[in-house]
């Protein structure tokens, strides 16, 4: 990876999310490279335009493509797509990395690590966890609500603690000059674990109650549901040799408590039909710890109501 000021970046999935993180990098004076799929006309033609609680911005020109066999190979690839789409990767990546590069797996869940480690043998393979409330309104209009840190951790086989590598505080400075608040994690799957603290309960039961997060807060059942979920998580991290502690839990709740009121990002693809991360955010962690002997009632049955909301979904 280049080691000077000059990294340049990829945004495979220019969403909620990549569109969001991209273009801050991309008005810190990084060079930013976005994949667009049906917003390509619109971003290519007006750019991409940033509502945010920190501050509105446009960017009117930014490298807009509809392929990555037509980019430019970049040292930092951005992976924010939906973790159903991760299938298309092996056809996606290989064109857009450079020798050496890193591939960024900003995704939910648990298992795309491993997953991208067998396409490639040279470049790094991290991981990023996002902690934001952010949503896309329209082609290129990205509604910034609440929140934006970014925790990264590098990956090894087996999911191994990686420590803090030069490569990941490089990353960091970059995003240090956008103003992203970014964390490093020595240990990737504990850092995934504790987000699973928050995704599990409240995609998922943002799905089956149809719900936002401050309504699922403001009932007394349900925000006891919320917790004992995030207690089985944290036993599945347990198993997994993985510690998460009791204050990191009521952390999560008080922090839930004061967010603005929102949509889930898989609630937001069951209002639109779209298919949801079940496997990645419920499948692959249950069966992960489950083979280890974690007992994960609660998360078990809230993936297996999700398996029949996303097969009827499908049409499955």
């Amino acid at each position: 990876m280049t080691k000077d000021k000059g990294r340049t970046y990829a945004i495979i999935g220019t969403g909620a999310v990549g569109g969001f993180y991209g273009a801050r990098l991309q008005r810190a004076g990084i060079e930013v490279h976005f994949l667009l799929n049906r917003d390509w006309p619109q971003v290519r033609e007006h750019g991409l335009v940033v509502e945010s609680c920190e501050g509105n911005f446009t960017l009117p020109e930014v490298n807009a493509w509809r392929h990555t066999h037509d980019m430019p190979p970049c040292d930092v690839v951005i992976v924010a797509l939906k973790t159903t789409q991760n299938h298309l990767l092996p056809e996606l990546l290989p064109p857009v990395v450079k020798p050496n590069g890193v591939i960024l797996l900003l995704q939910n869940g648990l298992g795309a690590e491993p997953e991208a480690g067998k396409i490639f043998d040279a470049q790094t393979v991290m991981g990023g966890l996002s902690f934001i409330c952010s949503n896309k309104i329209g082609p290129g209009h990205i509604r910034h609500i609440d929140y934006g840190a970014i925790t990264l951790g590098e990956y090894a086989p087996d999911y191994q603690s990686a420590g803090i590598t030069a490569t990941m505080e490089a990353i960091k400075s970059d995003f240090e000059a956008a103003k992203i608040p970014i964390f490093l994690e020595e240990d990737l799957l504990l850092a995934r674990w504790k987000k699973l603290v928050w995704n599990i309960p409240y995609n998922g039961l943002s799905v089956v109650l149809d719900a936002r997060t401050d309504e699922i807060m403001a009932s007394p059942h349900t925000r006891q549901l919320a917790a004992s979920l995030m207690q089985e998580v944290a036993a599945g991290a347990a198993a997994c040799g993985r510690v998460v502690s009791d204050s990191f839990i009521q952390k999560m709740l008080e922090h839930t408590e004061k967010m603005k009121p929102y949509l889930t990002s898989m609630k937001l693809d069951f209002d639109r039909a779209h298919p949801l991360e079940v496997e990645a955010i419920f499948g692959y962690p249950l069966r992960m710890a489950t083979s280890l002997g974690a007992d994960l009632p609660l998360i078990s049955m809230l993936y297996h109501q999700l398996k029949f909301i996303d097969d009827r979904l499908s049409g499955g």
